[in-house]
């Protein structure tokens, strides 16, 4: 029972740390509560099943798209809604009368709607539900005599998800934070579980992949985190949030290291029997309920782990850095409670929430580009179509408006449309098998629809193929409601999806096409950028001469690299070429080196730390000089060779251990400067250079080792 019991509360705890503060849940809620109103209120005055299906297209649509912060400006967007829904349906039903006008429309609308994703949060809402209008004015032949009742139907839907957004299913800022809390504390326990595993087996293959994961798992739950407490609280409280909960990050990727490190020492029993326990101590207060704190805080547990974690030794013991990183991630733990609690009493100073640049009502930039692909590929999309059924072309046309939303470059339009007609293909199976289940029995299909529109909304922001097989089995359920079902109308569907994708494709591909790694050289520049910014607060703050905020500069560049990580995700999947697949995943590892150390280097840094010290100097002029080498060499404009010297020691005995971990990091960020070189065929010559200092001896294959902690800089607020 009690191994039940802990397998359900662990499975709890990852999927709330999959969607912290539970917002794709309260979005599916919405979509599937708003479909309910418009059939109980169309149901009771006597509608047809075609006006129901309106009103829950508006339903569910608003559901998805409508996004403003402000319950006023979500309103507005509602009212704005229903106008552009409205003219859709009515153009739509215009030209249903005289085709191919019909045709031509769709055409234009299909631009003028991916062409609005770039006035967000408002452009996406009013561009996806015209043009979904227009298309279930196709699907369902509505005619002028038919359109006051499917206008009225419309207008039932969106009041059907008002009345969910603003009364039934209201959000609740301070009950989504304590989600969100509770999210990422999950996701935080279950790493100082791995920890704590990998410590008492002695460090086997198995907890280390464990530890790995845990690791890899806490960076993405903290992203997806920080765009949630965007959503559920305001500035200042959500950038401070936001910058304790990456040094929380920092403390417990310190500590994963540490845990490696100590796991390779000599260790009597007892005392790795009490480092363990202590780690296991840890995630119990983390398991408490976060609106318990910042009073855990209190507790004699906590009080005994920051005075044994911060306990100075004229000799040091065994275990003795383990328990000052302990001490550090749970003292980094309470410092971001107390800003959830709204106390800011630590804080020396509070941030200015940064201003958003309007956009330009015309421009041609990625977004006008992709509207242009997307109207050609419509183009084609309804020729293709056309051949392969003249009443059902409509649906080609659906697939090429879905692969171009949120795309920049063409092997991204490629993977979107292989994943629609995928997920399009496997859901025909589970539609003709809902199909066949539920013929006849009106109520059960109309429950199995909901559950549809539920797990499709749910998994929208997740996989483009789940999405895709929900969609496919809600259509044969709907077919089967019209009393028009049949298993040639699904194979059909997969048909003019397979047509729509390949007219996304070609579309994107002739048309002003962007390669993959054209767009990969962009965003690498502004990596290399960052890299370049950060390297010169960590140089400004070292020295003394300015008090930066390196962390924020750290975050800066870890959303750079994930922005390339999207941007490389066409040559990582398996249908990209082997030798695609490893420039890749080189490229992706390099990266994630040169991520790690930063967010090191930002965690120890403290002001004046390497002040008058030439080390510093020389490390920062020649890991400047290998970035703007590095960064000609993108762009594609420069012969010179990367500087690197394997020889002299960057550290000496007498260094301070927080100076020897700080200038270990520096090299460390060098080499994975250098490494990125070896991957775009950059060479890296061991010689001096006459501006460049003193050299830092290279990592090589060697692998990342922890060298010391501190307790002090911890105590350092962010400014």
């Amino acid at each position: 029972m009690d191994t039940l019991r802990m397998t359900a509360e662990r499975l709890r705890d990852r999927l709330v740390a999959a969607d912290p503060g539970l917002l794709r849940l309260h979005r599916a809620g919405l979509a599937v509560g708003g479909i309910v109103f418009a059939i109980a209120v169309l149901g009771l005055a006597g509608r047809p099943i075609p006006t129901i299906m309106v009103a829950a297209i508006g339903a569910m649509q608003s559901a998805f798209t409508v996004n403003d912060k402000e319950p006023r400006a979500q309103a507005v967007t509602l009212v704005l809604a229903f106008c552009s829904g409205a003219l859709s349906l009515t153009v739509a039903a215009f030209g249903i009368t005289r085709p191919p006008l019909d045709s031509v429309l769709f055409i234009l609308l299909i631009f003028l709607a991916v062409y609005a994703q770039r006035f967000a949060p408002r452009g996406p809402a009013l561009g996806a539900l015209a043009f979904f209008m227009f298309f279930f004015s196709m699907f369902l032949q509505i005619h002028l005599t038919q359109l006051p009742q499917y206008l009225l139907a419309l207008a039932v839907g969106l009041t059907g998800n008002a009345v969910m957004r603003f009364l039934v299913l209201r959000r609740n800022p301070g009950r989504e934070l304590t989600r969100v809390r509770r999210a990422f504390r999950a996701r935080l326990g279950r790493h100082a579980a791995a920890a704590a595993a990998y410590l008492a087996s002695g460090g086997t293959e198995r907890r280390r992949n464990q530890l790995r994961r845990a690791d890899s798992r806490l960076h993405e739950s903290v992203l997806m985190i920080e765009d949630a407490i965007n959503e559920v609280m305001d500035p200042p409280a959500s950038e401070l949030l936001r910058r304790r909960a990456i040094e929380i990050e920092i403390a417990a990727q310190w500590l994963s290291l540490v845990v490696r490190r100590t796991s390779t020492e000599k260790l009597p029993d007892e005392v790795r029997d009490e480092l363990v326990g202590s780690l296991l101590r840890f995630e119990h207060l983390i398991e408490h309920d976060p609106r318990e704190l910042p009073v855990i805080s209190d507790t004699d547990e906590f009080s005994r782990m920051l005075v044994t974690g911060s306990r100075l030794r004229d000799k040091p013991e065994p275990g003795d850095e383990l328990r000052r990183a302990i001490a550090e991630l749970a003292l980094a733990d309470v410092n971001a409670q107390r800003i959830a609690e709204h106390d800011y009493s630590a804080e020396a100073e509070l941030p200015e929430p940064d201003e958003p640049e309007p956009k330009r009502f015309f421009a041609f930039d990625n977004q006008a580009r992709a509207a242009l692909q997307a109207m050609i590929g419509g183009g084609l999309a309804v020729l293709g179509g056309e051949l392969v059924s003249h009443q059902r072309w409509y649906w080609a046309v659906l697939t090429v408006f879905v692969v171009f939303l949120n795309t920049s470059t063409t092997g991204a339009t490629f993977v979107k449309g292989f994943r629609r007609v995928v997920g399009t293909l496997v859901g025909i199976f589970g539609g003709m098998l809902l199909a066949l289940l539920v013929t006849g029995n009106l109520a059960l299909t109309v429950v199995l629809i909901l559950v549809c529109v539920f797990c499709l909304v749910y998994t929208a922001r997740v996989s483009q193929l789940v999405m895709s097989f929900f969609i496919t089995c809600m259509l044969g359920l709907l077919y089967s409601m019209l009393g028009t079902f049949t298993i040639d109308v699904l194979w059909l569907r997969v048909a003019e999806t397979t047509v729509g994708a390949a007219a996304g494709i070609i579309a994107a591909v002739v048309v002003l096409p962007v390669r993959t790694r054209t767009v990969l050289r962009s965003d690498l520049e502004a990596v290399l950028g960052d890299v370049h910014e950060f390297l010169d607060g960590v140089e400004a703050l070292l020295s003394g001469r300015e008090n930066i905020n390196v962390i924020e500069l750290s975050r800066e560049l870890d959303r750079s690299i994930e922005q390339v990580r999207t941007t490389v995700e066409p040559l990582t999947h398996p249908m990209s070429l082997s030798s695609r697949r490893d420039f890749g995943a080189s490229v992706l590892s390099a990266l994630d080196r040169i991520s790690f150390r930063a967010r090191h280097i930002a965690a120890r840094a403290e002001p004046g730390l390497l002040a008058g010290d030439d080390r510093l100097t020389g490390l920062a002029d020649r890991i400047s000089h290998n970035l703007d080498v590095l960064t000609e060499s993108v762009r594609g404009c420069t012969q010179d060779k990367l500087d690197r010297d394997p020889e002299t020691a960057v550290t000496r005995e007498s260094d301070d251990r927080h100076v020897r971990s700080v200038l270990t990091s520096l090299s460390r960020l060098d080499e994975g400067i250098i490494a990125l070189g070896r991957v775009f065929g950059v060479p890296a010559a061991e010689s001096v250079k006459p501006d460049v200092g003193r050299r830092t001896r290279s990592a090589g294959p060697e692998a990342d080792r922890v060298r010391t902690t501190s307790q002090e800089n911890v105590r350092r607020s962010t400014q």
